[in-house]
């Protein structure tokens, strides 16, 4: 697979209009939709350029909750074939509400994620990695090595060799990042930043009734939204 082709995520993020869309593109630099860069927000205690260090990883991928990790298209298969597939597949589901997000330590990083379990999120994960396995191109052996981390599962791995990914089916844990990965004495100061940046968006249901398709046009550029496909019966829309 030639390394100047798109690569394609399917993920959750917030409509732009919503006030956790917003918030989060404030956040993390960058609104996802537009391209656009944002100045990094003003929170006590810490200067602009140690908010936008913190956050350049989440910023090159938009603020989102990815359902299908990047990936090339596969042999045979086009973007066109990609979005028809997308657009009958949100048809089939029903939207749905998130409870609250809370700011979690994920590994080494902080993200956003339900506060309790949403079977229906698992389950449509699982259906988006599995019906658009096709239209993913296999990983080289290269790639294989580097996501291995030596660190995996039994369950993470065989997830790997079958998916492409390690953290998918039972080992499914959405969230949307919030920063890439922080040192320990920088992780207290973050949560708490991050939290009173929010504020009382968190204690806000989310509304699921989007599935995202993301891009990243060549090799290191951001990821913005290519389309957005609503669950339910109506045709997708195209972000210009």
């Amino acid at each position: 697979m030639p390394s100047d082709q798109p690569r394609y995520a399917i993920s959750f993020t917030p409509a732009p209009h919503e006030a956790l869309g917003i918030v989060g593109a404030n956040w993390i630099g960058r609104n996802a939709y537009s391209g656009q860069s944002i100045e990094p927000p003003m929170i006590g205690g810490m200067s602009l350029s140690e908010i936008a260090f913190h956050t350049a990883l989440p910023r090159r991928y938009g603020f989102q909750g990815m359902l299908k990790s990047p990936f090339h298209l596969a042999e045979g298969a086009s973007e066109a074939l990609l979005l028809n597939a997308l657009m009958r597949f949100a048809t089939g589901w029903k939207p749905f509400f998130l409870p609250p997000l809370k700011v979690v330590r994920r590994r080494d990083s902080l993200a956003f994620a339900p506060a309790i379990a949403v079977p229906a999120l698992d389950e449509l994960a699982a259906a988006v990695v599995s019906e658009f396995d096709p239209f993913r191109a296999p990983l080289s052996e290269a790639e294989l090595e580097r996501r291995d981390t030596g660190a995996l599962s039994p369950v993470q791995f065989a997830n790997l060799h079958r998916w492409g990914e390690p953290d998918v089916m039972s080992a499914f844990a959405f969230h949307m990042p919030l920063t890439g990965p922080l040192q320990p004495r920088d992780m207290e100061r973050m949560e708490r930043a991050a939290l009173e940046f929010f504020g009382p968006i968190l204690a806000e249901p989310v509304e699921f009734e989007n599935i995202a398709l993301f891009v990243e046009e060549e090799p290191g550029a951001p990821f913005c939204v290519h389309s957005l496909h609503p669950m339910g019966a109506l045709p997708a829309r195209r972000i210009a």
